[in-house]
């Protein structure tokens, strides 16, 4: 039996965990391979977006780290406990991508299930299930039936039943698929909020434009692996610059290319990432020197869907 000062030993430890740390994590389905050695770090209090094609092992990924599949091989550990202990699933909130709620119930009441199925204190329900309301913006429907409700209210729904008992990690697996722009902006301000409160998000959707505006650090998947992971000036390197080119030949372009990374080229057009502002008339310049002709130069930011397929066609 472990003494006080143990106990609060333990716990020191794991609060200073990452919310999910993993190591070579497997899941094979007979000859299948599903999960092919998942290795990542999400930190406490951060939004993570986890990015993939379909296929990539994402759904499995999100079922190991819950629980609710046995790895076939690997490590990992959710709020500093080793995957599936049933202790560490009451800490956790899940809002699946596909799920379906009675439609004779209130709102209300599936809320109130949840309660119980969370064994939350039964004098807490009613505090809890209209903060919850409140927060996905469903308050003045909680006594409407399912039934009643349209695919993004649904959505918003499962979105506050995911939230109480206001967990420390949060899986969001495809939170915004349903949303118009207006319910997805609903739902950014939540994330914002799980973020200040220090809850830690785990968000998978294909949405990049609402990872970029919400996600802290991102992970992208492909074939069960982490083919790259950080924060999203880590991941984008700064800004691009698309040069319409003519009149160099082949060994030429290639010369230009060489001297940055991540640069591409159709015989056009050459793109040229991590490429800052005030270095674009010094590269103007050598190619003119060359004996080339500039006809167009477009600086742009590097969006998280083009670095995206970039590192997809590599690994292919």
């Amino acid at each position: 039996m472990l003494d006080l000062q143990e106990r609060q030993a333990a716990a020191a430890t794991a609060a200073a965990s990452p919310a999910i740390h993993c190591v070579e994590l497997t899941k094979h389905f007979g000859r299948t391979v599903a999960l092919a050695g998942l290795t990542m770090t999400v930190p406490r209090g951060e939004v993570f977006g986890f990015l993939g094609p379909n296929g990539a092992g994402k759904t499995t990924a999100i079922k190991l780290l819950l629980g609710l599949l046995d790895p076939t091989g690997g490590e990992g550990w959710v709020l500093g406990r080793p995957l599936g202990e049933v202790a560490v699933r009451r800490r956790i909130g899940y809002l699946p991508e596909l799920f379906r709620y009675q439609p004779w119930l209130r709102g209300g009441e599936v809320l109130r299930v949840h309660c119980e199925l969370a064994r939350l204190p039964r004098s807490a329900w009613g505090s809890e299930t209209a903060r919850v309301l409140d927060l996905v913006g469903l308050a003045d429907r909680a006594g409407d039936r399912v039934r009643t409700y349209s695919k993004g209210m649904q959505q918003r729904l499962g979105l506050a039943a995911a939230l109480l008992g206001t967990p420390e990690l949060v899986f969001l697996d495809e939170p915004t698929s349903a949303l118009d722009p207006v319910g997805r902006y609903d739902v950014r301000k939540v994330i914002h909020h799980l973020r200040e409160q220090g809850t830690a998000v785990f968000l998978n959707s294909h949405l990049l434009t609402e990872v970029e505006m919400v996600c802290d650090r991102v992970a992208m998947v492909d074939r069960g692996r982490v083919i790259a992971t950080g924060t999203l000036d880590e991941l984008l390197g700064g800004r691009a610059c698309r040069i319409r080119v003519t009149g160099l030949d082949a060994r030429q372009r290639q010369t230009l290319l060489k001297a940055h990374d991540r640069a591409e080229d159709d015989g056009e057009w050459m793109v040229l990432r991590g490429l800052e502002p005030e270095s674009v008339p010094d590269l103007v310049a050598e190619i003119v020197r060359l004996g080339g002709r500039v006809y167009a130069v477009e600086p742009r930011s590097e969006t998280l869907e083009d670095r995206f397929l970039q590192l997809l066609g590599e690994g292919h």
